[in-house]
């Protein structure tokens, strides 16, 4: 779709912006390209509706060189969205919205009808907002607005530079979000500027680590985590997203505090048992030892016969690890039974904890993440 052919940028005063790049952008794919202040993200991008003209090299769009397109018309065809957002103050949101495709000469009840569909898509409802002016709309709703107004004229093309890197967390988040909602039902063609890694992980597709106007990586962002290419690269992402230890930890580093029962405790007090300690289930035991569990459902199912206790409904045929065990058993077994949680015992058949599945989530997520 888009393609960098030993792109160099020099201005007057000698500075290499970028040195020779090659990068190609596929079509219907969010391309981020990412790096420190200086790095050449920004230049990059910019060459491709001509706003910065590259030294040498050339670029092509459709396989066609973008030095032989008119740069008006070529930016009409290539959506923008900028960090300040650059709404028309005296233009309501309507108007704003539909400035290209009337630029474009596109027919009044066409772009109109768009105009509604993209304000829906963001959730600002029509009759609400599109006779609003922009100052009437806060921040976020704003860059909402900023957003649909590259996708008016419904360009194959979208050039988004750090356009959430001014809202505030919340905002951003949310829009994020909705970009990548919005990208899973349009799949337009978007190279997004950010310095944001985390903002680069949870959108893209593909990400380009630029340094000092050289490409470094580009890569999905799995393999980027996965596999960074220098220490440039592993240093940006961050070492706490970065874990070189595939090993899980022990089990009784993992496990919580099991919620027990004798088996001769009454359905009725069961219920208040599980209700007290916010649990769906109880470990029947023993003298401590293991006999089964009786879940919430048990309890509910039994539970007009009021001469019925956990001993008589206790599911006995529980899968259950010892606590010398990998955590990765548990894992299997979770996944393999369906099971929100596993029971943990000790060499004497005593109940020590259970491993959650829950739990397990912030194991996998804290050792990969």
């Amino acid at each position: 779709m888009i393609k960098f052919q030993n792109v160099r940028k020099i201005y007057e005063d000698g500075f290499e912006a970028l040195k020779g790049i090659n990068l190609d952008v596929k079509k219907g794919e969010l391309l981020v390209l990412i790096g420190p202040s200086g790095c050449g993200k920004t230049t990059t991008m910019r060459m491709i509706n001509r706003l910065t003209e590259p030294s040498e090299g050339a670029i092509y769009l459709n396989g066609t060189d973008i030095k032989e397109s008119d740069p008006v018309l070529l930016r009409r065809d290539i959506g923008y969205v900028i960090q300040s957002i650059g709404l028309l103050p005296h233009m309501t949101i309507g108007e704003n919205v539909a400035l290209v495709p009337k630029l474009k000469k596109t027919h009044k009840e066409k772009y109109e009808q768009k105009v509604d569909e993209l304000l829906k898509m963001v959730g600002l409802e029509p009759d609400t907002y599109k006779e609003r002016y922009p100052t009437e709309l806060s921040g976020g709703q704003q860059q909402r607005i900023g957003v649909i107004r590259a996708l008016a004229a419904d360009p194959p093309v979208i050039l988004m530079d750090e356009p959430f890197s001014a809202l505030d967390p919340i905002s951003r988040e949310q829009l994020q979000d909705e970009l990548v909602n919005l990208q899973e039902e349009i799949k337009k063609t978007i190279v997004f500027v950010t310095h944001d890694m985390d903002e680069a992980l949870k959108i893209a597709d593909r990400i380009c680590f630029m340094k000092e106007g050289e490409i470094v990586q580009v890569d999905t962002p799995e393999n980027i985590l996965r596999r960074p290419a220098n220490q440039f690269v592993s240093e940006f992402i961050g070492e706490d997203r970065l874990k070189d230890d595939v090993h899980l930890p022990a089990i009784n580093k993992v496990m919580d505090k099991p919620i027990k029962e004798r088996p001769s405790k009454g359905l009725a007090g069961a219920l208040k048992t599980m209700r007290k300690n916010k649990v769906d289930s109880l470990i029947v035991t023993e003298r401590n030892k293991f006999k089964g569990v009786a879940s919430v459902w048990s309890v509910q199912k039994n539970f007009t016969d009021e001469t019925k206790n956990l001993g008589d409904i206790v599911d006995s045929d529980i899968p259950t690890v010892q606590v010398n065990q990998p955590l990765e058993d548990v894992v299997e077994l979770i996944n393999k039974h369906n099971m929100s949680f596993v029971p943990v015992l000790d060499e004497e058949q005593f109940v020590v904890g259970v491993v959650t599945r829950a739990s397990l989530v912030e194991v996998m997520e804290d050792k990969y993440l």
